[in-house]
């Protein structure tokens, strides 16, 4: 039997910075640093939270809401939240179980030169 997985959720929008790289960029940097299962940013057609302001998706917009998946085992997900701390206004952070159906093919081995 596999490990439980959990997806992890972290809400932000395109106009968040850290510095001069956007949030997003960032978390998505953290994640492979900390060698996660996985992760993708997902763009929103709209979106809004506590403070009501809608976000909608316009081309020449760059605050457009935006949403952080990340897939592993609990424990690994819990410590990467801690290392949020230090990154302003990321949105709503969830943590739900999901049953892993099928999983890709293994990555393919890159040699270092």
């Amino acid at each position: 039997m596999s490990p439980s997985m959990m997806l992890l959720r972290i809400y932000t929008d395109e106009a968040t910075y850290f510095g001069d790289r956007r949030v997003f960029e960032v978390i998505a940097a953290r994640v492979r640093d900390a060698k996660l299962a996985g992760a993708t940013v997902l763009q929103a057609l709209i979106g809004f939270g506590k403070s009501a302001h809608t976000h909608t998706r316009h081309i020449l917009d760059d605050d457009q809401s935006i949403v952080i998946e990340i897939i592993d085992e609990e424990e690994p997900l819990r410590a990467f939240v801690a290392t949020l701390d230090d990154l302003p206004d990321i949105g709503l952070v969830t943590l739900e179980r999901v049953e892993v159906l099928r999983r890709g093919p293994p990555s393919p081995v890159r040699a270092v030169s």
